[in-house]
């Protein structure tokens, strides 16, 4: 089971990742945009587009880009070959640990983070939720997978030496779940249940 399971996931992850590296490739340079071949996740890179400092308004240069990204987007992730194995489109929203004038190890930098992330990430999913090519087709299919999550600073990304990099650690990601996954997970807490004495 857990054999086949693998397999599954790694055909649909593999399956997925060339769908959208295909739909996307010739934009990915000039959006400073990558797509994590393992995670599945398609990733913004520029901060300064996305938000004002401290603000939840989304910027007219990344509207522009979520116009021409998001359809597309679902219209992979709700093709024939995939629809029926997407359990979660997840619109995250990751901040750096700063806040001003607060450490960015303490709770409240943490706290305020939070609450301005869950703000952003809201914030898109209004805007995409009602966009041409997909408004249309906001049926069951998509109001139960679509989903906005703030993660504050709990996801930073690190220099080589281990020190955060703040400009990198604010982005927005566009992160898909699948079945499978979910099937793993399963599997690896039913041993986990198993093995424990």
């Amino acid at each position: 089971q857990i054999r086949s399971t693998a397999v599954l996931y790694d055909d649909l992850r593999s399956g997925l990742f060339e769908a959208l590296q295909s739909e996307f490739s010739g934009d990915l340079d000039h959006w400073n945009a990558e797509i994590d071949p393992t995670t599945l996740a398609f990733r913004f890179r520029e901060p300064e587009i996305f938000f004002k400092s401290g603000k939840t308004t989304l910027r007219e240069p990344f509207k522009i880009i979520l116009e021409d990204f998001f359809p597309r987007n679902t219209g992979v992730l709700t093709g024939e070959s995939y629809r029926d194995h997407i359990e979660e489109v997840r619109i995250e929203g990751h901040t750096s640990s700063e806040w001003e004038g607060e450490d960015g190890d303490s709770f409240e930098a943490y706290w305020q983070n939070m609450a301005l992330s869950q703000g952003r990430t809201l914030e898109v999913l209004r805007f995409v939720a009602v966009l041409p090519g997909v408004v249309e087709k906001w049926d069951s299919w998509l109001r139960e997978r679509v989903t906005a999550n703030g993660l504050s600073s709990s996801k930073l990304i690190l220099l080589d030496n281990r020190e955060e990099d703040r400009r990198a650690s604010r982005r927005v990601e566009f992160r898909v779940r699948t079945d499978a996954e979910e099937q793993m997970d399963r599997i690896n807490k039913a041993w986990s249940d198993d093995a424990t004495p």
